[in-house]
């Protein structure tokens, strides 16, 4: 099944590759596209000259607005008022228009230019960058007190900017925030491995501290048994800053220390930070004296990040009364999330000892249940129910796609990725459906997207847009089906579920042919080269260069082989054989031997992956793969029964021991 109807097909057979320029007037259709990828390439490397030199060639193209705005944006810093006017002027309305108005806030922020900035600033129209909030609650506090608000900015960001950096010292000048705060910022940056954000908080205290951080750096444990002994405040937060630190590599050790040596010197408040710390790194450890550790905490004193691992702690041990008390002690928009709605609903119904009790479970297991992801789909399990594609939506209507093809910014978007401007044209697309007016894109006109993008094969941002409405759901274009033929010839092959490729794939590349990573990983399946060579000795690839990793054929061969390698490896488990995929398959047997003993259900052994990437990785293969399935074989499904159970490793795991 495909995302577009046979007519659609044969409108598309009749469009060119130039549909895209079609919502433009002919006159800006002029300049070769070789121009614009030219210029692409002088603003990467930063090279104003070339860019100036070239845009009056690229005036009249498509893509005029990214030529202009890498040209202006290059040397923003140096431009006249009058020139990024002009700019705005021009390209009114525009993705082009508000990312230039938003590196401008940024500069005008930086510069301490608060008229400019306050003229700008409602004029932002994604309003989503937190240093150019940050500024804007700092030039405001004059009128009203904002600290609360710039307070939770400056804690909720994670790498340091300028933007929440200013308003924070604006509060601290008007001793509207204390030196506790200060030492709070501190440790959200030590615990989260980001020694600039502690260094940029400490500063404010007006004191040199990077000896001190750099001696935490070389031997954390030394520098807090000489610290945490003195009866001075701030001592008593550096040697906690210091445990913090052990405790990301050694989360027993702390314990230890902060136990035997440390406990009486740190105050409670401090005591149950550390403990908080402590209790979720050794969770993520999968160790067994992670509750112990958090019962050192009260339950409202614990972050919803760290409550969300006592939870997964407690439902590796089977303590269904921890899991409850987790998550009743989250925030309200952090217990609201499917995953704990879902062990809220199983926590209930484990406990249950009255009809009341039982009902409240079911409840809650309804209030989510449906086909959009992991926890969704297992609740539609809990409840005796299958994964049934819904009836698809009322076929869109030609004003309907007549509207969509005319939107300029879709047009750029799909243009730029034709091209070869992928995050370029990634980036518009998000900003038309999302953010060019309030609300974003109906669901008809998403669906409408959606259809467009599909039909120009953009995989990727038919997805995207589908998956974003909210009422409806075309199962159709969340799960496209190209390449089918490969796909299912080389699953029928080597005996592979072709719904677990598709919903690899879907994962791994949205079906973008020539993907490739931050890492090197490459073509639809994301295969690492290394990897690659060693596959494709294994199935016989000969003469095999990695460069062909980029040819469609070639890259499900050698990343089907692979997986096929992978499960066999792990008995038939589609979760491991995904976990080992994502994360290597050292890791992914280690995780394995640590749920020998407990055997837990699957769903928490995924639960309890250490990794965030590999634990939603695995989610969503296997979400995508069940879907993939109910399309693919016209019949009901089960995610629980897909996702099966982890059992020790057998005696066949010696074999294959040098899987890559």
């Amino acid at each position: 099944m495909q995302c577009i109807s046979i007519l659609t097909s044969i409108v598309l057979l009749a469009a060119s590759s130039q549909a895209a320029r079609a919502a433009l007037p002919v006159s800006q259709t002029a300049a070769p596209d070789q121009v614009v990828l030219e210029m692409s390439r002088a603003f990467g490397s930063k090279n104003t000259k070339r860019l100036s030199a070239l845009l009056p060639q690229a005036r009249g193209h498509a893509l005029e607005a990214w030529a202009a705005y890498w040209e202006l944006r290059a040397r923003l810093e140096s431009a006249s008022s009058e020139e990024i006017q002009q700019f705005f002027s021009r390209y009114a309305g525009s993705y082009q228009e508000d990312r230039l108005r938003n590196d401008y806030l940024l500069l005008l922020g930086q510069r301490r230019d608060w008229a400019a900035f306050s003229t700008e600033l409602p004029k932002f129209r994604m309003n989503d960058d937190r240093q150019v909030r940050c500024y804007a609650l700092a030039v405001d506090a004059a009128n009203v007190d904002h600290s609360a608000e710039i307070k939770h900015e400056w804690f909720a960001q994670k790498d340091h900017d300028e933007g929440c950096a200013f308003a924070a010292g604006v509060l601290w000048a008007e001793k509207k925030i204390s030196a506790a705060d200060i030492w709070r910022k501190a440790r959200l940056g030590m615990q989260s491995r980001r020694p600039a954000v502690v260094k940029a908080a400490l500063d404010m205290l007006g004191r040199n501290n990077a000896q001190w951080l750099a001696k935490i750096a070389r031997n954390d444990e030394q520098f807090l048994l000489k610290s945490g002994r003195t009866g001075d405040a701030s001592a008593k937060e550096w040697a906690l800053l210091a445990l913090i630190h052990l405790a990301l590599s050694d989360a027993d050790r702390a314990a230890h220390l902060l136990q035997q040596l440390l406990g009486s010197q740190l105050n409670e408040e401090q005591r149950h930070w550390a403990w908080g710390v402590i209790g979720q790194q050794a969770a993520r450890r999968l160790s067994e004296q992670a509750l112990d550790y958090f019962a050192k905490v009260p339950a409202g004193e614990l972050s919803d990040e760290q409550l969300g691992w006592r939870a997964r702690a407690a439902l590796r041990q089977g303590q269904w009364a921890l899991v409850l008390t987790s998550v009743q002690a989250m925030s309200e928009q952090a217990a609201q999330e499917p995953v704990w709605v879902y062990w809220h609903g199983r926590a209930i119904s484990a406990l249950a000892s009255s009809a009341s009790q039982r009902a409240q479970a079911t409840h809650l297991l309804q209030g989510i249940a449906g086909v959009r992801g992991f926890y969704e789909q297992l609740a539609l399990d809990e409840l005796g129910q299958r994964l049934q594609p819904p009836a698809a939506p009322l076929p869109l209507s030609t004003e309907e796609k007549t509207a969509v093809r005319a939107d300029a910014g879709l047009s750029r978007a799909l243009l730029a990725i034709e091209i070869g401007l992928r995050s370029e044209g990634v980036r518009e697309w998000n900003y038309v459906t999302r953010l060019h007016r309030p609300g974003g894109m109906s669901d008809r006109e998403l669906l409408a997207a959606a259809e467009l993008a599909c039909e120009r094969k953009v995989w990727d941002r038919c997805i995207n847009a589908s998956e974003r409405t909210r009422s409806v759901v075309d199962f159709a274009q969340r799960f496209p089906l190209p390449y089918r033929e490969v796909v299912l010839a080389r699953s029928s092959q080597i005996g592979l579920d072709p719904a677990y490729v598709y919903g690899l794939i879907r994962q791994e590349s949205r079906f973008v042919m020539n993907s490739r990573s931050s890492v090197g990983a490459a073509g639809l399946m994301q295969v690492m080269p290394a990897t690659a060579r060693w596959t494709a000795q294994k199935i016989g690839l000969v003469n095999f260069q990695p460069q062909q990793l980029s040819e469609r054929d070639t890259n499900i061969a050698i990343g089907t082989g692979y997986l096929k390698l992978l499960l066999e490896h792990f008995d038939g488990s589609q979760p491991l054989a995904a976990a080992a995929y994502n994360a290597g398959p050292n890791r992914a047997r280690s995780w394995r031997n640590a749920a020998a003993g407990t055997a837990p259900e699957t769903a928490i052994w995924i639960e309890n992956l250490p990794f965030s990437e590999t634990r939603d990785y695995v989610k969503k293969v296997l979400a995508n793969s069940t879907s993939y399935a109910a399309l693919i074989t016209g019949q009901p499904q089960s995610l629980k029964a897909r996702l099966g159970t982890i059992a020790p490793a057998s005696a066949a795991l010696a074999s294959e021991r040098d899987l890559p």
